[in-house]
This record gives C-alpha cells, sequence and structure tokens, in this order.
C-alpha cells in the first residue's frame, strides 16, 4: 500500500548551536520537492510550517537554551503528525535542528500504536542538559529516554514517559570516536541496539535490512535523519562543519531507499540541514531530494 505523504515544515533552530536550519523547509520547497514527488506518481499534501523560531543566546538557561521555544515547537509538530497518523498518511517533517524529533515521535505515539525509531546520526544525542554544552539538539535521544537531568518540559511531550523505551530506539551511523564517555555509559547500561558508522559505510544495504528486521516489530517505524551524518567536505549542507568522516551522499541514498519500502515506515524527519552552507543552494538541494528520494525524484 502507497500511502500519500503529508509534509510539515519545522523551520526553528531554537535546539541547534547558530542560525540556519529554520531556513530549510522553505529551501526544500523552492528546490522542487513537492515537484519531484509528485512526479513519481505520489499523492502530496503539504501543511505548510507550524510557527519559526530563529535561535538566539539564552544567557537565562546556559544549559537548555531556548527551551520554551523548543518545547512549543515540538508540541506543534507533534498535533501534526498525530492528526496524519490518524488519517493514515506517512508524514515527511522538514526540520529545523533534531529537537522537533521529540515532536514527532510523540505524535505517532499518541493514539496509543508501538513506534520504533531508526536514528541516523554521527552523534547519539544522548547527553542530558547537564552532560552538554546548552544546545538541546544534543540532547534529542536523552529527552526521549526520559534519562536522569533531562528537562519534563520535553519528556512529557507524549501519553507517556519516557516517550520511548530503550528497546524502541535503534542507532544508524554513529561515529564511535564521538561518542562521549557518558554517552557510552547509557549504550552500555541501557543495551541500546546501534550499527556504527564504519559498519554502515561496508554496507549500507546490510544495514538498512538489519534496521528494518529490528523495526518489524512496531506499528510504526520512524527513520530521524541528522545530515550530519554525511561527510561534510565532500556534501556541505549540515549544521555542523566538523572535517570528520562521514557517509557519502551515495551511501545514505541506498540506506534511505531500502528503510522507505518497510510496509511499517510512517515518518522520515529530515533535521539540521544548513542552506546557508551549501556552496550552490539549488544544485545541492537538487541532488539532495533526489537522494532522500531516489526512487521517486525526477
Amino acid at each position: 500500500m502507497v500511502r500519500p505523504i503529508v509534509i510539515i515544515g519545522a523551520p526553528s533552530s531554537a535546539g541547534a548551536y547558530a542560525p540556519g536550519q529554520e531556513k530549510a523547509p522553505a529551501a526544500f520547497r523552492k528546490h522542487g520537492l513537492l515537484h519531484a514527488l509528485q512526479q513519481g506518481g505520489m499523492a502530496v499534501r503539504d501543511l505548510g510550517d507550524v510557527a519559526p523560531f530563529r535561535w538566539r543566546p539564552d544567557p537565562a538557561r546556559p544549559k537548555a537554551m531556548n527551551l520554551g521555544a523548543v518545547q512549543h515547537t515540538a508540541a506543534s509538530v507533534a498535533e501534526y503528525v498525530a492528526t496524519a497518523m490518524k488519517a493514515d498518511e506517512t508524514t515527511l517533517v522538514l526540520g529545523g535542528d533534531c529537537t522537533i524529533e521529540l515532536g514527532t515521535v510523540a505524535g505517532a505515539r499518541r493514539d496509543g500504536a508501538s513506534v520504533g525509531l531508526v536514528y541516523i546520526d554521527l552523534d547519539t544525542d544522548l547527553n542530558p542538559p547537564g552532560q552538554s554544552d546548552g544546545a538541546l539538539d544534543w540532547t534529542v535521544a536523552a529527552h526521549l529516554l526520559d534519562l536522569q537531568g533531562t528537562a519534563p518540559e520535553l519528556t512529557g511531550l507524549g501519553p507517556t514517559t519516557p516517550l520511548l523505551k530503550p528497546t524502541d530506539l535503534f542507532f544508524l551511523g554513529p561515529n564511535e570516536d564521538e561518542v562521549t564517555s557518558y554517552e557510552k555509559g547509557v549504550i552500555t547500561e541501557r543495551s541500546l541496539q546501534y550499527v556504527s558508522l564504519a559498519t554502515v559505510k561496508k554496507s549500507p544495504a546490510k544495514a538498512a535490512e538489519h534496521a528494518i528486521q529490528w523495526g518489524a516489530q512496531f506499528d510504526r517505524l520512524l527513520i530521524h535523519l541528522d545530515v550530519d551524518v554525511l561527510a561534510y567536505t565532500h556534501f556541505p549542507i549540515a549544521e555542523n562543519v566538523r572535517r570528520s568522516n562521514g557517509l557519502a551522499l551515495s551511501e545514505l541514498a541506498q540506506l534511505l531507499a531500502i528503510l522507505t519500502q518497510a510496509p511499517n515506515w510512517r515518518a522520515l524527519t529530515i533535521t539540521e540541514v544548513n542552506p546557508d552552507h551549501a556552496p550552490d543552494e539549488s544544485e545541492t538541494f537538487q541532488q539532495l531530494i533526489a537522494a532522500l528520494f531516489p526512487s521517486r525524484a525526477s
């Protein structure tokens, strides 16, 4: 069954390190995302954007900057996602920073369905605010799991707390050299499942198939994509400009081409795209759209 795709824009960089990601939903639309999906025969409904927010310093709360804006954006996304799930539509959430995933998960779980989340990222984002540097997009998985020290404004977005159990989360692509010692402790203590970046690069297809097999137990399979997983110097589009290793765009395309064929796939949330980092915005977005939807883009 091919479900209609609902597009939701979340133009917020509230949880980020700096502004830029709030421009991504408009850039995706400007450079042909809807046309590519429609040309591929997909039924598409664009619901527009939740309220925008541009990153700003927050000296009053240095360990959880812009918390109120992060909570408001995620809650708004959750409303849209819950409506789409009730209508049996597939949801494409265009971010925005990583914290919008809290809204996608909360919305997908509202009716009591079981949810599994494949988290594609160079980082595991398992740091609660006290262990982080103030940017809440580095704390998303910690909030999903309701780790000690997380903000109740974010852990309480869904029908239950925690939003996910450890067995509901599968990391795909973390760079083990950049996972913090605190995060490594959480991974061990909670027996969290992951396939490292090095293993994904050996065979993106096998990694995706592994994730699909894991996700078959859930009513709904969600995919979180932080484009920081891409090697920045080969494809500069992400918020984070680290010169570390990452996936090639073709490797990411292989992953998503398989993951989005899962019969229970219901949402893709795209985060950390910064249009200001693209050498040529139009060309870069056209390439990115074709990679994200390889069987559908023209």
